[in-house]
């Protein structure tokens, strides 16, 4: 594997050459719109050069909408603060007392019991973990009536904090993995996301293929990523773009 930084059409290119990759990749990274290339170890750097300057276009937007993107402040977990859950916005009220953290959910608030003294870190571990155990309650019934439309399944789904994908598949344990934070965006969000790395389980790569099955599958799924784009991120959250050489073939 070896590195190197170019800058091309006056962007900032870091790009990796890895042995087992058969395509090239670009990817623009949140949240300031880096941008790297991964690709076969034979790949000329003048091709790099001209594949990345062809796909500019469509680069620079993807990072002038990251950039412009709203993004919340972190977190303190106090009172005041306003905390998504499935796409609505809920504001928090904070109680000391007792010793263990409680999270109830009451219209436009959710109410959060903190022992005395507690720490940011801790209060956000809390709140997480009632992120987690709402996701996974959505997720088990949703993904049975996904499954059966499209015919596969997947042998596992599991859930942890990602800071540049909504979704990850491991095609080999056919195991997916779920972002965290889709807990906060509209539940047509998860199904997008859940569509498209079980689509990963027909087609590995992001070919012309793999995006019609998606369109078969989840036909709704542009608008679903307009409103991962255009609701605010979390101060970890935020989405990866990616283009490969297939896909402009």
């Amino acid at each position: 594997m070896t590195f190197s930084n170019h800058l091309i059409g006056g962007i900032p290119v870091e790009v990796t050459k890895k042995k087992n990759l058969k395509n090239l990749y670009i990817r623009v990274l949140p949240p300031e719109g880096k941008v790297t290339v991964s690709s076969p170890t034979t790949y000329p750097d003048d091709e790099i050069k001209l594949f990345v300057l062809k796909k500019l276009p469509e680069i620079t937007a993807v990072r002038e909408r990251m950039l412009a993107q709203v993004r919340q402040s972190q977190r303190e977990y106090v009172s005041g603060e306003s905390h998504y859950l499935w796409g609505k916005p809920y504001m928090l009220e904070v109680v000391k007392g007792g010793n263990k953290y409680r999270i109830k959910k009451v219209p436009n608030k959710i109410i959060f019991t903190v022992p005395e003294g507690a720490t940011r870190e801790s209060k956000e571990r809390a709140f997480n973990e009632w992120y987690r155990k709402d996701l996974k309650r959505v997720l088990v019934n949703i993904t049975k009536p996904i499954e059966q439309r499209m015919g596969i399944s997947a042998n596992e789904y599991r859930v942890k904090n990602m800071k540049t994908k909504w979704g990850t598949c491991n095609i080999e344990k056919r195991r997916i993995w779920i972002n965290l934070q889709l807990a906060k965006k509209p539940i047509e969000c998860l199904e997008y996301i859940v569509t498209h790395e079980l689509v990963h389980l027909i087609e590995k790569n992001h070919t012309h293929r793999f995006h019609a099955l998606v369109e078969k599958y989840y036909p709704a799924w542009k608008d679903a990523q307009k409103k991962l784009e255009k609701m605010p991120l979390d101060y970890l959250e935020s989405e990866e773009r990616l283009f490969n050489e297939e896909e402009s073939n």
